[in-house]
């Protein structure tokens, strides 16, 4: 409620105004007059504003019932048509094949039903990160209270592990640090001051405000709530959540135009025929109206949709053998589309894990190798290993001593306690052969200064049990240098600070985005057993300076050349500093790495504007959730398929939006996971690159499936046709083609689901999002297939007809001379432009025989078993019948060689120089 009535109820009314100004750029007294709390509020101050403002918590959602999500599965023409098939077969009695059309349906949606089941619990997760509990002072005194009786104006108390629980305007804080991660993306804990900011400060920026739901990672604050609610910055990207819409997969965009066209064509081919059957054909309305119910089962491929689930349903086990889950099935495909990669910098590209990667000591720099936390790793010059000289171990000590974080080991992976920034540099110190473990009792803590953003570093005095006192400093590197007047050098010696080296030396490392610590130290006087401020203010020996940065993942590294060499362009988004950003993507390999564009450009931009650069820059700095949207929906309108990866609060939006929303399962948010469609259970990028090999592997094969499909349906169709135009007897029922092509087609076609990745697919472009899957070669493999079976259909019926004079005996090996079609120009669609005539290609993988086994076997069954003879009105084969049945098969695959070759050959000869 952004206008509540004011309250006369206790000492001081309700604000006007619970959004307020930009509270980071006024100072505490401001913020208090125009909360109207001067200090602690009472309870009659609490209960007037809980009434005005409403509880600290986020709205609920209703989201969509299982009645909703069942009617959504039958919401396609395809099955529109077939539902009024069930019911005009009904209506006639024919009571089987209406059951087996009704059965279709029913399995079809039961599928898409059961896959999509997980509501989106987006919104619900982001609420489980409000904190549950809160320190707050009122006028009575300190409370815990619950946080969802916060109000504006209330005064909260933080400490180290807190979830802050508002978003608080800070008026006191003491080495307060604050991980904000989930909000902006910055991998490292952000000092916080009480001090205004400017008033465009980006959100990482405003030190002087601490947001709902971020954690304390050190020190102390005190502040005055300021924004509850819908109103926090965590509400903002609820509310944003809220009204982003998912897009629907390409994949269903052209199924639907498909299904769409198909029924249409059917259904007017249909009414045509039937007029046209009335007027020539001189077949009684009963049986007309049936042979045109048989055309419109026959022309539609029902095993389409079963097709589909299947493929896509192995697609997703296949990429849960990569360690990633997919929430919604048809989004495999889409990943085989992906043209761009939106990616969160920390936590997806690098690791989220400090680590010292530069040391520069004695006039020369090291480099420092390995990955995070662990202690795998070296130092290393020109890339080779160096041996640990005199000044490098004393740099270890004073950075492994003067540090208060600990290492740790869970499962296998390194856990840190403290500042993440301390624990990167412990274990630089372990790098570099320094025992850290016994280093506390060799060298015991005598006193300490903590770190304080007013004084800008921490010292720590220790001894030696020898006598030797020595207080060792780190901090910002202009105060450090400040308080030197001489460096230690490489052997060991002190000799007089040059300051201007250092000063350059540190620039150039803040330029490549390292965050630059100086460490020093001082001899201290035995008799001094405690540090003060002042003495340290002059005569320390400068040891070095140490570079730190959230390095990139090697095999992210890795993945997007994989992904460059796909021709997919990798863009890096993140809340982190332009210079740090710029740094990590030269060091990812990304193609644009030169320009860096922050979030205070993006908000100059107009739309068009935003699309233009979109394209061409591919590092976007200091971005809010709604930049991050932007840029998602402006890679869209280029009609390009956008996969967004991330893993805090702060992308889900963008990752909802995204045609392919990827989360990271271990150290992502569960409001960024809800939010996705896919979920990287190791929070690999790698990852995307495999994933995105399914994605074509899947697309490739639904192309050879629905190739193989769909000329069964033309050639029973086009024999429907034929014979009803000249009068002829239908060679198949209506209820043996529904056999055909939901046991024998859907087994068979089932089979290419599980081919494997053509050669080269990683080194293909994507395909157009608008490329349909039927085209070209395939609508003329499609058309030239279907007339061969037709020609298979009417001879088998023919040649029996003539022998046996038999309706059953002719439809029956009309049926299985199909079936024999089928089962041959299966191994021919397996490999649509080379030969399908090699070893490899008629033993085909395990999964292909023991379908075609399966098939057989049916066919045999549905051949001779009186039951199936009475149900499908069939008749026993002779084997001379069964080969004629055979026959046709080979003559189908042989043809099918010969267009090949021709084809390579016609090919190989436009191509040809000259």
């Amino acid at each position: 409620m952004s206008n509540p009535p004011s309250f006369s109820s206790g000492p001081s009314a309700a604000p006007s105004e619970a959004v307020g100004p930009a509270w980071h750029a006024i100072s505490v007294a401001d913020a208090r007059q125009h909360l109207k709390a001067s200090g602690p509020l009472s309870r009659a101050d609490v209960d007037a504003r809980l009434a005005s403002y409403g509880p600290n918590q986020l709205p609920e959602t209703r989201s969509a019932g299982p009645l909703r999500r069942l009617a959504r599965q039958l919401n396609n023409f395809l099955i529109y048509v077939l539902l009024t098939a069930v019911v005009i077969t009904a209506a006639l009695g024919h009571w089987v094949d209406s059951g087996v059309i009704l059965a279709v349906v029913v399995i079809q949606a039961l599928v898409g039903f059961i896959q999509e089941g997980k509501a989106e619990q987006a919104l619900s997760a982001i609420r489980h990160m409000l904190a549950p509990k809160a320190r707050v002072v009122r006028e009575d005194g300190q409370h815990q209270v619950d946080a969802a009786g916060l109000v504006p104006g209330d005064t909260v108390l933080l400490e180290p592990g807190d979830r802050v629980p508002a978003d608080i305007r800070l008026e006191k804080c003491h080495n307060l640090k604050v991980e904000e991660a989930i909000l902006t993306g910055e991998s490292e804990a952000v000092d916080k001051a009480v001090e205004p900011v400017a008033s465009d400060a980006a959100l990482g920026d405003q030190v002087s405000m601490v947001f709902s739901g971020t954690m304390v990672a050190t020190g102390t604050g005190r502040g005055v709530v300021v924004r509850t609610g819908a109103n926090t910055e965590i509400g903002r990207i609820s509310g944003l959540l809220a009204t982003t819409t998912s897009l629907k997969t390409p994949l269903l965009e052209q199924m639907d135009r498909f299904a769409r066209v198909l029924s249409i064509i059917v259904i007017l081919a249909g009414i045509g025929i039937f007029l046209g059957g009335l007027a020539f054909s001189g077949l009684a309305f009963r049986e007309l109206f049936m042979a045109v119910v048989g055309l419109t089962v026959a022309a539609i491929p029902e095993g389409l949709p079963a097709i589909l689930t299947i493929t896509l349903a192995i697609g997703v086990r296949q990429m849960a053998k990569r360690q990633a889950v997919v929430r919604r099935m048809p989004v495999i495909e889409t990943l085989g589309a992906v043209s761009v990669i939106c990616s969160d910098k920390t936590g997806t590209l690098t690791r989220n894990e400090m680590m010292v990667t530069a040391v520069v000591a004695g006039g020369q720099r090291f480099d420092v190798t390995g990955e995070g936390y662990s202690f795998d790793g070296m130092i290393c010059q020109d890339q080779q290993p160096v041996e640990s000289s005199e000044l490098l171990a004393e740099m270890a000590r004073a950075t492994a001593l003067c540090n208060d974080a600990s290492l740790g080991e869970k499962d296998g992976r390194p856990v840190i306690h403290g500042d993440p920034m301390e624990a990167a540099l412990k274990v630089f110190a372990r790098k570099a052969e320094f025992d850290t473990e016994s280093s506390s009792g060799d060298w015991p803590r005598i006193d300490e200064i903590p770190f304080d953003t007013r004084i800008r570093f921490m010292a720590t005095l220790h001894h030696d049990h020898h006598g030797h006192e020595v207080a060792y400093l780190k901090g910002a590197p202009e105060r450090i240098l400040e308080m030197c007047t001489s460096e230690v050098t490489g052997d060991g010696g002190v000799v007089a600070l040059d300051r201007q080296r250092w000063d350059d030396t540190v620039t150039e490392m803040a330029s490549e985005g390292l965050r630059v610590l100086a460490i020093a130290r001082k001899p201290m006087a035995e008799a001094g057993r405690q540090l003060v401020v002042e003495d340290l203010e002059q005569g320390v020996e400068l040891l070095g300076v140490v570079g730190l940065l959230d390095p990139p993942r090697q095999e992210a590294i890795q993945a997007i050349e994989e992904c460059h060499n796909a021709g997919i362009r990798v863009k890096m988004i993140t809340g982190d500093h332009a210079l740090t950003a710029g740094a990590i993507a030269r060091k990812l390999g990304l193609r644009n790495s030169e320009r860096v564009l922050t979030g205070k450009e993006l908000d100059e931009l107009d739309d068009d504007q935003l699309r233009e650069l979109a394209g061409e820059v591919d590092v976007f700095a200091r971005t809010s959730p709604e930049h991050k949207l932007r840029l998602v929906q402006a890679l869209q309108a280029l009609h390009g398929v956008v996969a967004m990866t991330g893993d805090g609060v702060n992308d889900a939006p963008a990752l909802k939006r995204a045609d392919v929303g990827i989360a990271m399962g271990v150290k992502g948010s569960e409001a960024a996971r809800e939010a996705s469609s896919v979920v990287l259970l190791d929070d690999n990028f790698a990852s995307i690159a495999a994933a995105v090999r399914e994605g074509r592997t899947v697309y490739t094969n639904l192309r050879k499936a629905i190739a193989f499909l769909l000329p069964v349906n033309g050639g029973e169709s086009i024999s429907l046709i034929t014979a009803l135009l000249l009068g002829l007897a239908l060679p198949i029922s209506a209820l043996q083609i529904l056999w055909v092509n939901m046991v024998s087609s859907v087994v068979l076609a089932m089979t290419l689901a599980f081919e494997p990745p053509e050669p080269g697919v990683m080194k293909q472009p994507p395909r157009p999002k608008e490329e349909s899957l039927l085209q070209g070669f395939v609508v003329w493999r499609v058309v030239f297939v279907s007339f061969l079976f037709l020609a298979g259909i009417f001879g088998a019926w023919f040649w029996a007809m003539h022998r046996f004079d038999d309706m059953a005996v002719a439809s029956t090996l009309a049926v299985n001379t199909l079936v024999a079609m089928e089962v041959f120009y299966l191994f021919a669609v397996r490999y649509l432009d080379t030969p399908s005539i090699t070893l490899r290609g008629v033993l085909g993988t395990p999964i292909v025989l023991l379908a075609v086994a399966s098939v057989i076997g049916l066919q045999l069954l549905f051949t001779y078993t009186p039951w199936f003879q009475a149900t499908f009105g069939t008749s026993a084969l002779s084997l001379e019948l069964l080969g004629f049945a055979c026959a046709a098969g080979v003559t189908v695959l042989v043809l099918l060689e010969i267009e090949t070759a021709i084809r390579q050959r016609l090919l190989a000869t436009a191509t040809a120089p000259g």
